[in-house]
């Protein structure tokens, strides 16, 4: 044990706890609720290394991509090739959770379901898609092949896909990533690797195979499957390595999101000021796709949304990188906590850095979510709603009951005078995936869920059992 203390930065483990008794919880793999004492709700945002235009600059690169992405996938035609999710209202859910933990939710709770994203299913599809995209397109551009005026969907043509074949792209993945990229990447005709941590789910690697990408699986974590691509990367001058930890590319595709919502927002006739908070739940892994959506909603809307991120009890990383302030130094497995969840998607032991860092004044705060509460959520909403999310999609839908019901979440409503504002509030959980899971996998998650709402004690009248 003595040698395991060392390595947390020359600090014994019960130091660490002394300084930040919330540790000792995370070390138990307990539910805890955080609110971030760095949160700032005016932010100097010209000590933020990104800005608006940045966002700005993403969105219009999408925008000249759209014709390109109607042609190949007609998925998207109905929305012109625009990648985008349903924002829905799910009160049938919201009662639920004021049942389960005993407490009035004020304001609405809402779905943005990025579960639903047309071509990969998972919030990826903003941040993994667009990276590409962006990518194929310095080639085309620096190579002569293409001029910014041009309509986007010669990219469809066989020469262009010929063009891409002499380029390779690598990524490490716990799935969604992988699936993102190596679709779209493949489509346009670059050779494509995942590498894919133990934890990545069969049927994930066996789409990815399907659609022409070499999947190179490892036995250990997340980490681990990222230091592999990016070897790969380096021993080739023509591979392009996406960073989930440290890529810019990607945190700005994702926080492209922000403006689409602000539009569906408007669509429902939805005001979000200083009499109107909105909230928003965010499922994190590595912090690429929460850190995009969280920097992109505050540039819009300020002090007037609140962003919390959600991570597994088993895998806190990004919070135990806040809480320590220590970011990427710190993992999950210094502090003794196994990084074991069924929640692939968020199954990482060691937190972005370039994420942590950016956020740090932006975010309200961070809580945990345990394994056995996300399939009870999962089968819930099935049953309630007719929506079907895999387990860590379903991480941030408890979040509005978890600040009402929490002591540091209610103290963060009096610290941010928000506590008269809440019966106009507005809450948003995010789902991040789900649509693409087999109906047998699904089927598994779903009676896993059943079986733990009736441990709970609370049953609703149930519909017939079915994948909408």
């Amino acid at each position: 044990m003595e040698e395991k203390v060392k390595r947390i930065i020359g600090k014994k483990l019960e130091q660490w706890v002394k300084e930040y008794p919330i540790l000792e919880q995370l070390i138990a793999t307990k539910e805890v609720f955080w609110v971030n004492p760095k949160y700032c709700p005016y932010p100097n945002w010209s000590e933020i290394r990104l800005s608006e235009e940045n966002i700005q600059d993403a969105e219009q690169r999408l925008q000249r991509f759209a014709p390109y992405i109607a042609t190949v996938f007609p998925e998207t035609k109905r929305t012109s090739g625009i990648i985008e999710s349903p924002f829905i209202p799910i009160s049938k859910m919201q009662n639920y959770l004021k049942t389960l933990y005993r407490v009035e939710i004020p304001g609405q709770l809402w779905l943005k379901c990025d579960s639903h994203l047309p071509i990969s299913g998972s919030i990826k599809a903003r941040g993994g898609i667009y990276e590409v995209l962006k990518h194929a397109e310095d080639l085309a551009l620096s190579n002569g092949r293409l001029s910014l005026g041009d309509d986007y969907s010669v990219l469809a043509n066989e020469e262009f896909r010929q063009f891409f074949s002499g380029y390779s792209i690598a990524v490490g993945s716990t799935g969604n990533l992988g699936m993102s990229i190596g679709i779209i990447g493949s489509k346009l005709g670059f050779k494509v690797t995942v590498h894919m941590s133990a934890d990545a789910k069969e049927w994930k690697k066996r789409l990815l195979r399907n659609h022409g990408v070499e999947v190179i699986e490892y036995k250990s974590d997340y980490s681990k499957a990222v230091e592999e691509g990016r070897k790969q990367a380096e021993t080739d001058s023509n591979c392009y390595f996406i960073d989930d930890e440290n890529s810019p590319h990607l945190f700005l595709g994702y926080a492209v999101a922000a403006y689409r919502l602000q539009q569906q927002l408007e669509q429902q006739n939805i005001v979000v000021d200083e009499k109107h908070p909105l909230f928003v739940y965010l499922p994190c892994g590595v912090g690429g796709a929460p850190g995009g959506v969280t920097f992109g909603l505050k540039s819009i809307f300020g002090p007037h949304v609140h962003c919390f991120f959600v991570e597994p009890t088993h895998s806190p990383c990004m919070l135990l990188g806040l809480v320590t302030g220590m970011h990427d130094r710190v993992s999950v497995q210094d502090f003794g906590i196994d990084n074991i969840t069924d929640a692939d998607g968020l199954a990482v032991g060691r937190p972005s850095r370039f994420v942590g860092k950016l956020v740090e004044p932006l975010l309200s705060g961070s809580f945990t979510v345990s394994d056995e509460e996300l399939y009870l959520l999962l089968s819930a909403l099935a049953d309630l709603e007719g929506i079907y999310l895999e387990p860590s999609a379903l991480a941030g839908v408890s979040g509005a009951a978890r600040l009402m019901s929490s002591e540091m979440g209610l103290s963060y409503l009096r610290e941010q005078r928000l506590e008269d504002k809440m019966v106009n509030a507005t809450h948003i959980a995010w789902a991040t995936g789900g649509s693409m899971v087999p109906k047998d996998v699904m089927d598994t998650y779903y009676m896993k869920g059943v079986a733990l709402r009736k441990l709970s004690g609370i049953s609703e009248k149930k519909r017939k059992h079915g994948r909408k």
